[in-house]
């Protein structure tokens, strides 16, 4: 593996000294951007995450527009449960939709064993062509949705506000969703595994929906099974990044979890949150998304008061504390850039 040209990611997930402050975006490769709605005109979103020459197109447009420190692959959560067997359609406006969800043990039986680099090679001919792409510019990271988030999506078969179906089903049979959150951590951690075989420099677990549990139930149906991931993960020194949104609670057990770095939401306090994970692991985040519909002199305000929370020294990666929104102005996301570039150096003096 040749020498990247910018490794300040990297060596911020590892808390090893930069000279400041790197800064990638949750869904950074997406809606906002112009030049990603120009190749969006041409094919549907599932069809970008299979063509890799699409999706290692739109992957690098915020590396060259945007100037992040690292790049994101462009994919989706869902491809895992799509691959074993379920059918996937994703509606304009409405999101992702699964019109026959897994509610009993038959609705289980039907989903598949896979091989993720057979039924999912194409995520890994993406990740190969957008190394070759990004010709070492920047880290690549690769991602997956954690089981607890994904069996949401698979139980409910589409977006919820009370999340009744995949409540009833860890209450009235947690038999059959622990069988499931089993298959799909296997999967997934041969999934992450495979990816960083195939080039990616880092990983990241996205638990959306654990915020959703209670305390008990969070540790028993999400954060056992991402601990299992990680601990399954081959990978040499490549980083793993495990961001659980709404999760206030457990922050030392997650810090326990053998993640490199705690993606945390912006109603988290970086340096409370310092304090009580000490030195176990890197932070990301965590700017309110929405601070992006401000004008710049404010954002800049707001990306300063972050950097002061998280305050001086190393393992800080900045990010917003959950995914850019597609009606932003990308100018806005470059300033935001800018100003984390300018503003962070004199914590690291």
């Amino acid at each position: 593996m040749s020498q990247l040209k910018n490794d300040l990611f990297l060596r911020a997930c590892k808390r090893q000294n930069v000279e400041r402050t790197p800064i990638w975006i949750m869904r950074q490769a997406g809606r906002y951007l112009p030049e990603y709605r120009a190749v969006r005109a041409k094919a549907d979103f599932l069809t970008m995450c299979k063509t890799p020459e699409l999706a290692a197109e739109v992957t690098i447009q915020p590396v060259d527009i945007i100037g992040v420190d690292a790049a994101i692959l462009f994919s989706d959560i869902l491809v895992i449960p799509e691959a074993m067997g379920m059918h996937l359609e994703m509606n304009e406006g409405k999101g992702p939709v699964f019109p026959n969800p897994i509610r009993t043990v038959d609705d289980a039986k039907l989903l598949k064993n896979i091989d993720p680099t057979k039924e999912l090679k194409y995520v890994l001919d993406a990740v190969s062509l957008t190394k070759k792409n990004l010709d070492n510019r920047v880290p690549l990271i690769g991602f997956s949705g954690s089981p607890w988030t994904l069996l949401t999506y698979m139980v409910e078969g589409k977006g919820s506000k009370n999340f009744a179906e995949v409540k009833k089903l860890i209450y009235n049979n947690p038999e059959l969703a622990h069988a499931i959150l089993d298959k799909l951590s296997n999967t997934i951690a041969d999934y992450l595994s495979a990816k960083i075989e195939a080039g990616c420099n880092a990983v990241q677990i996205f638990d959306t929906w654990g915020g959703i549990l209670s305390q008990n139930d969070f540790e028993e149906f999400s954060l056992r099974y991402v601990e299992k991931i990680i601990s399954q993960i081959k990978r040499k020194d490549e980083p793993v990044i495990f961001f659980a949104k709404g999760v206030h609670f457990g922050l030392e057990k997650m810090a326990n979890c053998g993640a490199n770095v705690l993606g945390l939401d912006w109603t988290m306090n970086l340096n409370e949150v310092r304090k009580v994970v000490e030195d176990k692991v890197a932070l990301q985040g965590n700017l309110d998304p929405t601070v992006l519909y401000a004008k710049k002199d404010y954002i800049k305000k707001a990306v300063n008061n972050v950097l002061k929370s998280f305050g001086r020294g190393n393992g800080h990666i900045f990010n917003l504390g959950h995914g850019v929104l597609p009606d932003i102005d990308p100018e806005n996301v470059k300033a935001l850039v800018k100003y984390v570039e300018e503003e962070s150096k004199k914590y690291h003096e």
